[in-house]
């Protein structure tokens, strides 16, 4: 189990180094803005949504490892998605970090690599960021949200 762990964190650290799409999206025609006030990760999210579909999505801002590495790991989970497909993806990525359940959530294919933050509450809200404003963009919130 040991090395599965080293493995998921090896993960989890190469897309916090590396962060895939971590750029503004130019042709974005969806954002909305996110923050963590507990230990300050910012995070934007843009998508370019045509006939239901993501086309392309991107997030830009600063946070701590698991943050940064989640909404790297989310956009590639998401692009090319219907919107159907990401409502569904996010609801079990929620449910992931968020209960004590040890059902395998196939899914989520990658993502699975943070089902270890539910052991950590305080980095579950780490986690879920750019998941909660990427919910937010594609509602065309306005205001920005709050893990809080």
């Amino acid at each position: 189990m040991s090395d599965l762990r080293e493995l998921y964190q090896e993960v989890i650290f190469d897309h916090y180094r590396k962060p895939r799409n971590c750029h503004a999206l130019d042709c974005a025609n969806h954002k909305a803005d996110g923050y963590n006030a507990l230990c300050g990760d910012q995070v934007s999210v843009y998508l370019k949504v045509e006939n239901g579909i993501i086309e392309d999505l991107s997030f830009s801002g600063s946070g701590c490892a698991i943050s940064t590495a989640s909404a790297s790991m989310m956009t590639e989970a998401l692009k090319g998605k219907k919107l159907e497909e990401v409502e569904h993806l996010f609801n079990e990525f929620h449910q992931m970090v968020t209960t004590a359940d040890e059902v395998p959530h196939e899914d989520l294919g990658k993502l699975e690599v943070l089902a270890g933050v539910r052991e950590f509450p305080a980095r579950v809200k780490c986690a879920t960021l750019a998941w909660h404003t990427l919910h937010a963009a594609l509602k065309d919130q306005q205001q920005p949200i709050s893990t809080e």
